[in-house]
This record gives C-alpha cells, structure tokens and sequence, in this order.
C-alpha cells in the first residue's frame, strides 16, 4: 500500500502488508536510484533482520 501523502516513493512502516511481494533488485534500483547491488544489500538486510523471507524462485516477500 502506498501512502496517500507520498505517492512516488514507498517508504517507512505501513507501507508493504504481511505476506505481501516486495519489489525485485531491479525495480527498487530504478526507485530509488541506487544501484543494483544496493539493492540486492538492502533486501539481504531485511532478510536477516527477520522482516523479510525469500521464496525460492518467486522474490523476497514481508514477514
């Protein structure tokens, strides 16, 4: 869910419901113009920190 307030860029708590894809490499890259790598880092954080989980061969989705 996007917020009404900040319809460009998805940030801050509210913002992916449970169980809900996040968005690939790729596509948060180009959002937040940063590169690749970062991004792949960001979503690798979020893994470990047990907000996110890894589906194999589906994409990252939110704990």
């Amino acid at each position: 869910m996007i917020k009404p307030d900040d319809p460009g860029k998805r940030r801050g708590p509210g913002t992916y419901r449970a169980e809900e894809r996040l968005p690939g490499t790729v596509a948060l890259a180009a959002e937040f113009d940063v590169s690749q790598s970062t991004a792949s880092r960001a979503l690798a954080s979020l893994r470990a920190e047990g907000l996110a989980y890894v589906v194999s061969g589906r994409g990252y989705y939110v704990a």
